[in-house]
């Protein structure tokens, strides 16, 4: 076994993992009409022939019309797609990896790639993908409510799938993040309030009703987010008192562990401090985090996501792992490109590592 912290076992009450490698939840858009198919199947289950520990998958709709903005997003609710499902849980599991549906809702958000807007009735808070920008009217509390037990239907299927935990998509300017920022969520009722506390209302609820419809031993993990613009210049908390206000709501409803989503892992966060997003997460909750953002790749500053980049060293990545500022990390780009990045490693062939294209985003392999 490797010496590196990638690869010491993760022992969580609720889940444990053969290492600390985390496949990072990529959208792929190829399951038509919602359901995964065999060639989606076989793409998660060679990751973990590869070595990794937990695989999260890409974003899946929740049983509203608009939490998706591309008919080929798969979704974690129907005959078909449960079946579809079913195969990759089923091959993942074989391969000794644990596996984890991410539930996705984009709220007002358009398609990155086409710009097309989620299938009507979109749902968001003040109908705002982005400040003074208005697609939609404001969600009823109807609407609300529907959206809630949504969460809570496929958190159930994903547990009576087998699956090892399941994670909420709470970043990046989706539905939850929506209610979260003060930029597009001007509602004037008890979904809204002057400070991430009172805005974290949604997301709590959301949890509660997952956890309620999983019982209290299965594992919830949230990705959240700071950015709210390209430059970073605003963010959801501005210093370790805000921040707290949203972790300390989420952990007390019920999350496990935090996955903590940014530019880079290790950004300094706040300033007077080196911790990482991942790392101040953890401090305030004192709850386990993943940290994420272009482990594996050496990616200079203002990279476009999908430019062509070589691999990069992973030593503050394993430094900071080994100190405990945060407990996971999620590999993304490096393994779509490199099924065996963690076997790589582990064995030291850090010489044979494919670095990324975007080639590799149009194609299952």
């Amino acid at each position: 076994m490797s010496a590196s912290p990638l690869f010491r076992p993760f022992d969580h009450p609720k889940l444990k993992l053969r290492n600390r490698i985390v496949m990072a939840p990529m959208t792929r858009k190829r399951s038509p009409g919602g359901a995964p198919g065999a060639d989606v199947a076989a793409y998660y289950r060679r990751r973990g022939e590869g070595g990794v520990g937990l695989i999260l998958s890409e974003g899946a709709g929740i049983r509203r019309n608009g939490s998706r903005s591309d008919p080929a997003v798969p979704n974690l609710f129907g005959d078909d797609a449960l079946a579809g499902w079913q195969a990759v849980v089923d091959g993942v599991k074989a391969t000794g990896a644990k596996f984890a549906p991410q539930l996705w809702h984009v709220g007002a958000r358009p398609d990155e790639a086409t710009k097309a807007l989620p299938e009507a009735p979109i749902d968001s808070p003040s109908g705002l993908p982005w400040p003074g920008k208005t697609v939609a009217e404001p969600m009823s509390e109807e609407a609300i409510a529907d959206t809630i037990a949504a969460y809570a239907e496929a958190a159930a299927n994903a547990a009576k799938l087998g699956c090892d935990a399941v994670e909420i998509h709470g970043a990046h300017g989706y539905l939850i993040d929506q209610f979260l920022w003060d930029g597009t969520n001007l509602r004037s009722d008890g979904w809204n309030g002057p400070t991430l506390k009172e805005r974290a209302r949604f997301a709590a609820e959301v949890v509660r009703a997952m956890r309620q419809a999983t019982g209290p031993d299965f594992p919830i993990l949230i990705r959240i987010s700071q950015d709210k613009s390209p430059d970073g210049s605003v963010r959801l908390a501005n210093d370790p008192g805000e921040l707290a206000l949203l972790v300390e709501v989420l952990a007390e409803a019920g999350v496990d562990i935090f996955h903590c989503s940014g530019a880079r892992f290790s950004r300094r966060e706040f300033a007077g401090s080196d911790l990482s997003f991942a790392g101040w997460v953890k401090k305030i909750s004192g709850l386990p985090t993943i940290a994420v953002g272009t482990v594996g790749l050496d990616v200079p500053p203002a990279t476009p996501l999908f430019a062509t980049i070589a691999p990069g060293p992973i030593d503050e990545v394993e430094r900071r792992l080994d100190a405990g500022e945060f407990d996971l990390v999620a590999v993304g780009r490096a393994l779509l490109a490199d099924p065996d990045w963690a076997e790589k490693v582990r064995a030291g062939r850090t010489d044979e590592l494919i670095g990324f294209e975007a080639r590799y985003v149009a194609e299952l392999h």
